[in-house]
């Protein structure tokens, strides 16, 4: 006797390729870490929403993935990672798709301060320790 097998165990109906149009970068040209955080411009959902309602061009590029992130980053940032996750979808396919939003202006990309432009320990601790003297 044989197992049923349900949709849900099928996995995902749509290819990762499909979803990015068989692209693997985006026109953005943006190199997003893992850690970059993504926010979406204020009422970008709503806009898109009601686009994609009315049949307006501008939302043609726009797939369901794409609505799924404006919704996980509307109200508050999420980075890449947790993006990627939540989807259940290749990192290197949502960052095509960021890119997407952002080419469209729905969202903005804010990348982490790389170490070498953080101040250097040492200073910190010596403006600490002048604090504390005054």
């Amino acid at each position: 006797m044989s197992e049923a097998w349900f949709d849900d165990a099928a996995g995902p109906v749509v290819r990762p390729y499909a979803m990015t149009r068989g692209r693997t970068r985006s026109d953005a040209r943006l190199r997003l870490d893992l850690i970059s955080q993504v926010v979406a411009e204020d009422g970008a959902l709503r806009d898109a929403e009601s686009a994609e309602a009315a049949g307006r061009p501008e939302t043609a590029r726009l797939g369901p993935e794409h609505l799924a992130i404006l919704r996980g980053c509307t109200s508050t940032s999420r980075s890449v990672a947790e993006l990627a996750a939540d989807l259940d979808l290749p990192v290197g396919v949502v960052r095509v798709l960021i890119g997407d939003l952002v080419d469209a202006a729905l969202v903005r990309v804010t990348r982490p301060v790389p170490p070498a432009d953080l101040p250097d320990e040492g200073i910190l601790r010596e403006v600490i320790d002048g604090l504390r003297a005054l």
